[in-house]
């Protein structure tokens, strides 16, 4: 057992010091939020989880998309006009514009198979409205 705290305090060195340099910023809102088109209906989604990478003034998303989806059922019995749905998809942001092509998954019934939907949207990119201000939190 003294071996392994030794070991721990040992890398927890290495680790201290090779993040010395890195700046974190808490910022209130990050993120995307769009409107399109997609099998039949519309969405309003917002990016959730995502692995993403930024260069000047471009941005590149690929994640989860946590949405409410819009879409008049014409059968019996019907289903709601707004459904909450998760979707996976790619975001591109220029400055406060976005583009996203998301794709959502529409389970299977007794009439038709589950299948991908892929869909287009637009929409503005949260954090490049915040102001910059010197309070803001950095560790």
């Amino acid at each position: 057992m003294k071996n392994f705290y030794a070991l721990f305090i040992f890398l927890s060195q290495f680790i201290s010091m090779s993040s010395q340099n890195e700046n974190v910023h808490f910022s209130s809102f990050d993120g995307v939020i769009a409107i399109g088109y997609v099998n039949q209906g519309g969405f309003l989604n917002f990016t959730g989880p995502n692995i993403h990478a930024t260069h000047k003034n471009s941005k590149f998303t690929l994640g989860m998309l946590p949405s409410l989806r819009f879409k008049r059922d014409i059968g019996t019995p019907k289903n709601a006009l707004i459904t909450p749905n998760l979707g996976i998809g790619f975001t591109y942001c220029i400055k406060t514009f976005a583009i996203q092509i998301p794709l959502y998954y529409n389970s299977k019934t007794h009439t038709e198979g589950g299948k991908w939907h892929l869909g287009l949207g637009v929409g503005l990119r949260l954090d490049k409205f915040k102001q910059k201000n010197k309070n803001d939190a950095k560790i």
